[in-house]
C-alpha cells in the first residue's frame, strides 16, 4: 500500500465493506463504522464474511486466520488482524487503532435518519455528557447523561418486548416530567412502538371529562399498553377498563428488564415516531402522525432559524406531553447536545419566578413558553423575589403555542429590563402539531414587531390597513416571523386563491415537517389537505414577509357583517376585578327558538352576591360595546373550574359552548368519588366483552395444544417404527394436513404447478412462526429434504424424528461449521436431492421479512439448480415467536416460478437471492426489514391511503 498508516488501512477496509454491502443489499444505506456490529448493524452472514476475508487478503496481500470468520464481531476486530499482518506497520503503531474514530463524531448527527440514531450517535461521541438537568420541586437536581439514558431506555425496550409489544403498536405515556418519561419515550421507540403522550389528571373536579378525553385518545391510537406512575396507577386502571385494546398498565420500574439485550427492530425514517394529539381547543383531539423524518426535519430547520451554537443552554418548564415541550425543547436539545434545564410545570405554576431564576443560574440562552407564562411572571409584584436576578444571557425568549399579546410583550420588556433582559430577545413564534411543532420564526435578536391597524376595515373586510399608535380604536397584531428553511406558507381566500399582502385569509403551509394526516381519521385527513398544501385552521395576513396570526377559523364570530375575535374580548374581560384571568370563553350559540346566532360570554368568578355579579355584568357589557360595538346576548357567570381548557391551557370554546347549551354550566361538578363510581360503572360493558373474548381465546388455545400434543406423540411413534424413508415422509404430510383440519386452520396453496418434477431444486421460504414447518410439510411434496438448525441434534426427541426423515443440519452460530454443512448439502443436491430451507435463519414476534443468508443461493449457483421462492402468510398471527398462545387464523402459501442462476459466481448468487427475496416479499404481506426507508406505499400521505 502507498500509505500504510492505520487510518489509511481503516479507510480502505471501510470502503471494502461498503462495496460488499452494496452488492449484498444495494438499497440499504448503512453507515459503516469501525464499531458497527457485523451481525446486528451490517447483517454480514458467514458466507459474506468469507468473501470479505478473501477481498481483504487480496487487497492487502496478506493471509488471515480461518477462525476470524467466527470470531470477528466488528470491522475493528478485522482491522486488528490486518495490522498484525502488515509488515510495514511498526509494532508501536498498533495502539493507534484504539483511537481511530469516525470524523462524524464532531459536530451534529447530520446523517442520522431516526431519533434513536441521534441518541446512539451522541452515546458513541460523548456517553458521559449530561443531556438533562432535572430540577426537583425542592431545588434538588438529577442529571441524565446520554449513556445512562441509552442504558435505561434499552432496559425499558427489553421490558416492552417481553410484554409482547410489536413494532407499530401504540404505547401511551401518562407520566410527569422526570427520568421515567425519557426512559419510556426512547424505550418505546427502540422497541418499534409508537409513543402517545397523554397528560395525567390535574383537576380532580373534572376527572370525568379528563378520563373521557384520554379514553378517546387511547382508543383512537389503538394503544395496547399504558406507562404511568405509581400514584395514579389505580385511576389509569379505569382507562384499561374503558379502552378495549388496552391490555396492560405498568410503571417504568415494572418495565425495567435486568437483561436489556434484546433484538431491536430496524427503524426507518418514515416509521411513525410520535402520535401528537392536538389539544382540541376547537374540537375533539386528533392524532397527528409524525415520522422520524418529520421530527428531524423540524428540529434541524428550527436549529438553523434560531442559529443554535454549542454554547446555548435551553431552559424549559413546558410539559413533556405537549409538542412545544417535547419536540422543541427536549428533542431539539438532545439533537444539538445542548444542556437542557428541565423543571416541572407544577413548580413553575406555583412559583413562576423559578423559571427566571433557572435561566439566571444556568446562564440560559433559549427558553420558550406560551403568552400566559410571561403574564404569570408579571403578576409577581414583590420585587424582593427578583433581587440579584440576571437575565442578560437570555437571547431567544420564544413566545408561542397560543395568541401572543402585544401588551404582554411591552410590559414584560419594561418590567425585566432592569434585570438584564434584552427586549430584542423576545421572539414571537408560530407552530402547530400538524407541522411537528415549529412553522415560522423571527430572526434572532430582532425583537417583537407589532402591527397597528384600523379596526373597522379589518373586522368588516379583512384589510389590515396601518394606522397611528394614537388611534384608540386600533387593533394590534404581533409578527410571528417567517417560514422555517425548507418550508412554505401562503394565505388564501375562501375560493383557495392567494390573497394580496395585508389581506386576511386562511393560512396554509407545506414542507418536510408536515404530517401525512391524522391517525385512523380519514375524513379529518382529507379536510386537512388542499393539494400539496395543509390547512392550518388559522386566519392570518402577511406584511413585509412576516406572518400575523389573527385567530382560529372556527372561533371567529360573525356579527352584523363584522368578524369578532374572541381572544381580544376574553383578554379584556379577564382583567375585570372579580373575573378569573384566562378563564373566559366567548363563543356563538344558536338561539333555541329563532335559530339565530347569539354572542355568549362565559366567565368564571368567585363572587356570589347578586349586587357584585350585576356590577361584573355591567363591566362586561361596557367592554363589549367599546371593542365590538354591541353588547353580548347573554353573560353566563360560572364558578371556578367550569370553563374547559386543553392540556396546554387553551380555552376549549367548542366544549364550553356545549356545556352552556346543555345547561351544565349552572351545575356544580360531582364529587371525585361519584365521578370515579360513574366511570367504573361505565366500564362494565367493555369489561364483560373483553372477558368473553379472552375466555374464547383460552378455550381455543387449550384445545389446540391438546390436539398438538396428542398428534405429535402419535406421529413420533409411527415415524420411529415405519420402514422406508418415502413412507415416513408421506405419513408426516398426512399427519400435518389432519392436524390443520382438526384445529380449524384453513390452508390455501397457490402455484404447486411451479414445482419441477424431473430435476432437483432448492425451495426457500420466509420464516414467521414455529408453525412454518408443519405448514410446509402439509403443502409440499413429500420428497423434499428439510434443512434444520444444528441445535435440534442435541435433543433426543427431535433428533430421532429428524433422523428418520433424513433432515439436513445447519450450524447457525459457528461460521466455519456452517460452511462445511453447506458443502455437505451441495453434495446432496448434486446427487439429485431437493431441499427446503428458510434463509432468514430465525424469526421474531415482530412482523417483517428479515435479510436472507446467502448460503442456499451459493449452493444453487454452484449446483446450477433453480430456486423456488415460497411465501408463507398468516402463521405469525396464529403463533408468534416467544409466545405459546395459539389463535385462530387462515394460512396461505404462494409458490413462485423457478428462478435459475445465471452463473456460479458470488455476484450471481447475490442476484439469485435478491430475486427470490423480492418475490417472497411481494406475497408474504409483511414489511421489509431490510429497507432503510419506507416503501412507496408507506410514503403516501394519509389522504391517499387508509391510515389504519
Amino acid at each position: 500500500m502507498s500509505d500504510p498508516s492505520p487510518s489509511s488501512i481503516a479507510k480502505t477496509l471501510i470502503a471494502l465493506i461498503r462495496a460488499l454491502l452494496d452488492e449484498l443489499r444495494p438499497e440499504l444505506q448503512v453507515h459503516v463504522r469501525l464499531d458497527s456490529s457485523m451481525d446486528r448493524d451490517l447483517a454480514i452472514d458467514s458466507l459474506a464474511r468469507i468473501e470479505l476475508l478473501l477481498r481483504c487478503e487480496q487487497q492487502f496481500d496478506i493471509s488471515l486466520p480461518e477462525q476470524l470468520v467466527s470470531t470477528m464481531e466488528t470491522p475493528r476486530d478485522l482491522l486488528r488482524e490486518i495490522l498484525k499482518n502488515e509488515s510495514t506497520i511498526e509494532e508501536n503503531q498498533l495502539i493507534k487503532i484504539a483511537s481511530l474514530t469516525q470524523s462524524e463524531n464532531e459536530g451534529e448527527p447530520s446523517s442520522a435518519t431516526t431519533l434513536i440514531e441521534v441518541l446512539e450517535w451522541h452515546v458513541n461521541a460523548h456517553p458521559e455528557r449530561i443531556h438533562v438537568h432535572l430540577q426537583g420541586l425542592k431545588g434538588e437536581e438529577e442529571r441524565i447523561s446520554y449513556g445512562s439514558l441509552m442504558d435505561g431506555a434499552l432496559q425499558v425496550c427489553a421490558g416492552l418486548c417481553e410484554r409482547g409489544l410489536l413494532p407499530g403498536q401504540s404505547v401511551g405515556l401518562m407520566l410527569p416530567t422526570g427520568r421515567a418519561f425519557f426512559l419510556g419515550l426512547y424505550g418505546t421507540l427502540m422497541a418499534g412502538g409508537i409513543p402517545v403522550p397523554v397528560y395525567p389528571p390535574m383537576r380532580m373536579k373534572q376527572l370525568e371529562d379528563h378520563m373521557r378525553r384520554q379514553t378517546g385518545i387511547l382508543s383512537n391510537a389503538q394503544t395496547v399498553l399504558l406507562i404511568t406512575f405509581e400514584e395514579i396507577k389505580p385511576l389509569a386502571q379505569l382507562l384499561k377498563l374503558q379502552v378495549e385494546v388496552l391490555k396492560q398498565v405498568v410503571t417504568v420500574d415494572e418495565l425495567v428488564s435486568p437483561v436489556p439485550h434484546v433484538e431491536r427492530p430496524l427503524l426507518n425514517p418514515n416509521d411513525i415516531a410520535l402520535l401528537q394529539y392536538t389539544s382540541g381547543s376547537t374540537g375533539n383531539p386528533k392524532g397527528v402522525v409524525l415520522t422520524h423524518a418529520n421530527l428531524l426535519a423540524n428540529i434541524r430547520a428550527m436549529g438553523k432559524a434560531v442559529e443554535i451554537t454549542p454554547k446555548d443552554v435551553f431552559v424549559s418548564w413546558l410539559p413533556l406531553y405537549h409538542d412545544m415541550g417535547l419536540i422543541g425543547a427536549c428533542m431539539g436539545s438532545m439533537y444539538y447536545a445542548l444542556p437542557l434545564i428541565l423543571m416541572s410545570p407544577l413548580s413553575f405554576i406555583a412559583h413562576p419566578q423559578r423559571w427566571l431564576w433557572a435561566i439566571h443560574k444556568y446562564r440560559g440562552t433559549i427558553s420558550s413558553a406560551p403568552n400566559f407564562a410571561y403574564e404569570l411572571c408579571l403578576r409577581l409584584k414583590d420585587e424582593k423575589l427578583f433581587e440579584g436576578l440576571d437575565l442578560s444571557t437570555w437571547r431567544m425568549a420564544c413566545n408561542g403555542a397560543e395568541p401572543v399579546s402585544p401588551a404582554t410583550i411591552k410590559r414584560f420588556n419594561s418590567r425585566f429590563m432592569p434585570y438584564g433582559f434584552n427586549s430584542d430577545a423576545i421572539a414571537p413564534v408560530y407552530g402547530l402539531a400538524e407541522s411537528s411543532v415549529g412553522l415560522t420564526f423571527p430572526p434572532p435578536g430582532r425583537g417583537a414587531v407589532i402591527d397597528i391597524i384600523k379596526r373597522e376595515p379589518f373586522m368588516r373586510h379583512g384589510h389590515a390597513i396601518p394606522t397611528d399608535p394614537d388611534n384608540k380604536n386600533a387593533l394590534y397584531f404581533v409578527a410571528c416571523g417567517r417560514p422555517l428553511p425548507g418550508h412554505q406558507v401562503r394565505i388564501v381566500d375562501a375560493s383557495g386563491h392567494e390573497v394580496v399582502e395585508r389581506e386576511e385569509g386562511h393560512l396554509q403551509f407545506c414542507g418536510p415537517s408536515a404530517t401525512s394526516g391524522y391517525f385512523r381519521n380519514q375524513q379529518a385527513s382529507a379536510e386537512l389537505y388542499d393539494g400539496k398544501w395543509l390547512n392550518s385552521g388559522d386566519y392570518a395576513y402577511i406584511a413585509s414577509g412576516d406572518i400575523y396570526l389573527t385567530g382560529r377559523a372556527k372561533d371567529i364570530i360573525i356579527r352584523a357583517g363584522r368578524n369578532i375575535y374572541p381572544q381580544e374580548f376574553e383578554d379584556a374581560i379577564g382583567n375585570i376585578d372579580g373575573i378569573r384571568n384566562r378563564c373566559v370563553a366567548v363563543f356563538a350559540s344558536p338561539d333555541p327558538e329563532s335559530g339565530t346566532e347569539r354572542l355568549i360570554v362565559m366567565a368564571e368568578t368567585r363572587a356570589c352576591k347578586a349586587e357584585r355579579l350585576e356590577n361584573i355584568r355591567s363591566e362586561i357589557n361596557a367592554i363589549a360595546i367599546d371593542l365590538i360595538g354591541t353588547p353580548p346576548d347573554q353573560i353566563q357567570l360560572v364558578p371556578p373550574n367550569t370553563v374547559l381548557k386543553t392540556s396546554s391551557g387553551k380555552i376549549r370554546r367548542a366544549a364550553s359552548r356545549q356545556l352552556f347549551e346543555h345547561g351544565i354550566s349552572r351545575q356544580k361538578f360531582s364529587s371525585v368519588k361519584l365521578q370515579i363510581l360513574r366511570l367504573s360503572a361505565s366500564s362494565l360493558i367493555p369489561m364483560i366483552r373483553r372477558s368473553l373474548r379472552v375466555a374464547g381465546h383460552m378455550l381455543y388455545a387449550s384445545f389446540a395444544w391438546t390436539l398438538f400434543m396428542f398428534s405429535a406423540a402419535v406421529t413420533w411413534i409411527i415415524i420411529a417404527l415405519l420402514p422406508g424413508l418415502n413412507l415416513r415422509r408421506h405419513f408426516i404430510k398426512l399427519a400435518a394436513r389432519l392436524f390443520l383440519r382438526l384445529s380449524g386452520t384453513p390452508l390455501i396453496v397457490h402455484g404447486t404447478d411451479h414445482l419441477p418434477e424431473n430435476e432437483p431444486y432448492i425451495l426457500v421460504a420466509n420464516h414467521a412462526s414455529y408453525l412454518d414447518g408443519i405448514i410446509l410439510t402439509a403443502a409440499l411434496p413429500p420428497k423434499l429434504t428439510f434443512a434444520v438448525k444444528q441445535e435440534l441434534k442435541k435433543q433426543f426427541i427431535p433428533r430421532i424424528f429428524l433422523g428418520r426423515i433424513q433432515a439436513r443440519y445447519v450450524d447457525r452460530f459457528d461460521a466455519v461449521k456452517g460452511v462445511k454443512d453447506a458443502s455437505n448439502i451441495l453434495k446432496g443436491i448434486l446427487s439429485g436431492e431437493s431441499l427446503a430451507i428458510m434463509p432468514e435463519g430465525t424469526f421474531s414476534r415482530a412482523p417483517g421479512l428479515r435479510p436472507f443468508h446467502t448460503g442456499a443461493f451459493m449452493i444453487a449457483a454452484k449446483a446450477d439448480v433453480p430456486i423456488i421462492p415460497v411465501a408463507i402468510r398468516g402463521t405469525r398471527s396464529i403463533l408468534r415467536g416467544s409466545s405459546w398462545f395459539p389463535r385462530r387464523g387462515i394460512v396461505s402459501i404462494s409458490i413462485g416460478s423457478p428462478i435459475r442462476p445465471a452463473g456460479s459466481s458470488w455476484n450471481n448468487a447475490i442476484k439469485l437471492r435478491d430475486r427470490a427475496r423480492a418475490e417472497i416479499l411481494h406475497h408474504c404481506g409483511e414489511p421489509d426489514l431490510q429497507q432503510s426507508s419506507g416503501s412507496k406505499e408507506e410514503n403516501l400521505p394519509a389522504r391517499q391511503r387508509d391510515a389504519e
